[in-house]
């Protein structure tokens, strides 16, 4: 192409065909020497990590962009799919006052933080170049955070909306890495699983004495919640019991003394669960009604608000679940609140390395229903565990049992007293 033919595309049909590339929305923010003072762009992004720096690229014509002058500090705000309104506020030359209910705290150079950012980078000028009609403003990261987990703001082909994933992946670094690795090696099953059945399928293994989900995928049209990737639970029965049916009898014992006495959980009972799950290769657990609460105290510790009377009062909650985790068997004629389902996924020395676990079921299910969702979540954590073997370069030594509950008539009429809620995710 000729230097000439170039200069001869219109700004419309420019506009038009870059319009097909989604970009995130940001409002980065400065402090004049009086007021506040912020712009929306849609040209945000980072450059380097040694140093760190990002850039954002502002019309060299917009007013906002000139009263702001070149500030040494600033920060970028990375908003959510739930602040459209926040970013036309911002983008209208009509608004005579963007700042009006918009809440926000100062950064250590006292350039504003917006409430309402999903994630905020603190800046330092670093160069500007020219861009054409655009400058290129540089930033060095002096501090950078996250806040309330959600989606982010894109704009494609002119309009406002959100990314809807089909799978969110937690971050591979830390002591998830070996479990991070081997989720991505089971996604593409877990994303057939979900779109398969309509539900949400997580990824959960166990790491420092927690359950850590790692990994979910969502039906085709549901927004994910990025909350849920990341979340732990403490490792304490009736919970992980999936871990635990296929371990040595000494790993058997430290999760059984983990019982609080207080709650009534015997070991007998404890026993005879995991007996279950190794028979059935399933896992079971029905909606109770410590379920808010236990959700309440999750959101807690999501926040930050990891004190030990949170941890301790989880612990508690989840241990009032009982006999609400791995039920014995199902009364056929009624129907099920089910909380989650959950299927080992084995790795090349025997050892289960994940849990799939099936979450968001709709509110009451017939007992052909769960054993349906069972199956399907069965037949699919055995393909994961020939998917890991596979990967790992060696033959899977175990796989799980298919084994179907059969209700005995006095196991159905003391079950069906315990079904009660409604389904929800956890």
């Amino acid at each position: 192409m000729r230097l000439s033919d170039v200069a001869a595309i219109d700004a419309e049909r420019f506009r038009r065909v870059m319009g097909n590339y989604p970009t995130g929305v940001a409002i980065v923010t400065t402090m004049t020497a009086d007021n506040p003072i912020g712009m929306v762009v849609g040209s945000f992004t980072s450059v380097s990590l040694d140093p760190p720096l990002v850039a954002f690229l502002p019309d060299k014509s917009s007013s906002t962009y000139r009263r702001m002058g070149t500030p040494q500090r600033f920060v970028v705000n990375v908003l959510s799919s739930e602040h459209e309104a926040l970013c036309r506020q911002f983008a209208s030359k009509a608004v005579t006052d963007k700042w009006s209910g918009v809440p926000w705290r100062p950064s250590r150079s006292g350039a504003p933080i917006l409430e309402a950012a999903v994630a905020w980078v603190e800046c330092s000028l670093h160069t500007v170049y020219d861009g054409g009609d655009h400058d290129i403003v540089l930033g060095r990261v002096v501090s950078l955070d996250t806040g309330s987990p959600a989606m982010p703001l894109l704009f494609f082909q002119g309009g406002y909306g959100r990314f809807s994933p089909l799978s969110l992946m937690a971050p591979a670094e830390g002591d998830l890495l070996k479990h991070v690795r081997i989720a991505n090696i089971v996604r593409p099953t877990m994303e057939r699983l979900a779109a398969d059945l309509g539900v949400e399928c997580v990824a959960q293994c166990v790491v420092n004495d927690e359950l850590a989900s790692i990994a979910n995928a969502s039906p085709p049209g549901r927004v994910l919640a990025p909350s849920r990737v990341g979340a732990r639970l403490p490792f304490v029965p009736p919970y992980g019991s999936l871990y635990v049916a296929w371990a040595d009898p000494a790993a058997i014992d430290r999760w059984v003394g983990k019982v609080t006495r207080s709650h009534g959980i015997s070991r007998e009972r404890l026993m005879e669960s995991l007996e279950r799950v190794r028979q059935r290769g399933w896992s079971l657990g029905l909606v109770a009604d410590v379920h808010p609460e236990v959700d309440e105290a999750l959101a807690e510790l999501a926040r930050g608000d990891d004190n030990r009377d949170t941890q301790r009062r989880l612990i508690s909650l989840m241990q009032e679940v009982g006999d609400l985790f791995e039920p014995e068997d199902l009364d056929t004629t009624t129907s099920h609140h089910v909380r989650s389902l959950g299927a080992p996924v084995f790795g090349p020395d025997g050892a289960v390395e994940l849990a799939l676990k099936l979450y968001d079921f709709p509110d009451a299910l017939t007992y052909q229903q769960v054993m349906t969702y069972q199956a399907r979540l069965v037949e699919a954590a055995r393909d994961a565990s020939d998917l890991v073997a596979g990967a790992l370069g060696k033959a899977a030594v175990l796989s799980t049992p298919k084994v179907v509950m059969e209700p005995s008539r006095k196991e159905q009429s003391h079950h069906g007293r315990h079904e009660r809620g409604h389904a929800s995710p956890g």
